[in-house]
Formats: C-alpha cells, structure tokens, sequence
C-alpha cells in the first residue's frame, strides 16, 4: 500500500526516532509499504520520519543507481532494511554529490559527506549486522539514517544556499507545488 510522504516542515521530520524491537505491530507490512511507497515515487530510500512515523527504520534499493552507474555494480543487488541502526564509523575524504529527498521534492543540492561508513543494524527478521559501504551506497544510508536523526540534507547547506532556498521550502511545507505522488503537507490550506 502507497502511504503519502511527509513534507518538508512536519514536525515529525525533525524527531529523534526510537528503537523498536520484533513486537512492534505489523512490522512485515509496513515495510512493505515502505517499499511501495518508495518504488511509486522513484526514490531509492526511505525513512519511517517521512511517512510519519517516528521509529528507526529505513529501506533502501539503490538498484536504480546500478544502472546509471556503470562502474559501480554493487547496487545493482543493494535492496535492505535497516532497523535500530548505529553508524559505528565515517571515514575517507569527504566528496560532494546532488542529492534530493521525497519529502523535499523538486530540490537537489551538492551535500558533502565521508565516503565510507560502517553501520550495525537488524534486517527485517530482527538479525544483527554490520557492514562497510563507500561510495554511493555509503550515502544512501547516511542521508537515511538522518532522517532517523531528525536531520535533512538541507541542515548540510551553507547559510547563504539555505537563505536561497527558503521561498521553496516554504512552498513545499504549504503544498503549493505539484509532485507525482502522495504527499501530507503540514501547513496546506484546505479548500473550502
């Protein structure tokens, strides 16, 4: 089921999220509503926070990548679900690169971030891991555990790109903007 992404503004993205554990109601579904949501919006991650929900949980399928990627295969098979994740470890130089977000749609900036990263997380059945990714795949998971972290690619923006981008973002948060799926925005005025 397609559930609608919350926009830029709402409260809830600015959240510190809280650990769940195996008794958390309908855990199987809601992910796989994530991923339907996800997919529908041509994302290639997704932060509970932005369907909101504030608990830690994020999925990725970074597939699409893989395919404007031709050195980079590993994402072709780059689909998980990150429950309870700790970021152990960010290292390398820090590389720019154009990021977007579901809940702030029509924007991408250049964000700098480390380009590797080990993460510890349970998968859908509650197992632990612990992995290291670099490149794009390290970035996917940092821009989404962000969201777990109440954080937004655009908290990474100088001040004067902030100032820039304010008008957007504020029409964002009022849905004065047209998107190709569902979204809640929190100051929308209703039609009466």
């Amino acid at each position: 089921m397609k559930l609608p992404i919350v926009a830029y503004g709402d409260p809830v993205l600015r959240k510190k999220t809280i650990e769940i554990d195996e008794d958390y109601p309908e855990i199987k579904e809601l992910i796989a509503n994530m991923y339907d949501t996800m997919y529908a919006a041509h994302g290639v991650g997704l932060a509970a926070p932005q369907i909101g929900l504030p608990i830690r949980v994020f999925v990725i399928d970074a597939s699409p990548f893989a395919e404007d990627d031709d050195e980079d295969k590993s994402l072709k098979d780059f689909k998980k679900v990150f429950i309870n994740p700790i970021i152990v470890e960010e290292t390398g130089e820090k590389w720019g690169f154009n990021e977007g977000c579901l809940s702030i749609p029509d924007i991408n900036e250049e964000v700098f971030r480390p380009a590797n990263v080990v993460i510890n997380y349970l998968d859908e059945n509650f197992e632990e891991h612990e992995i290291e990714l670099s490149g794009l795949a390290a970035r996917i998971v940092q821009h989404e555990y962000d969201h777990l972290e109440g954080k937004l690619f655009t908290d990474k923006l100088g001040p004067l790109k902030k100032a820039m981008l304010k008008g957007k973002l504020d029409a964002i948060s009022k849905g004065l903007i047209r998107v190709g799926y569902k979204m809640k925005f929190p100051f929308e005025k209703k039609k009466r």
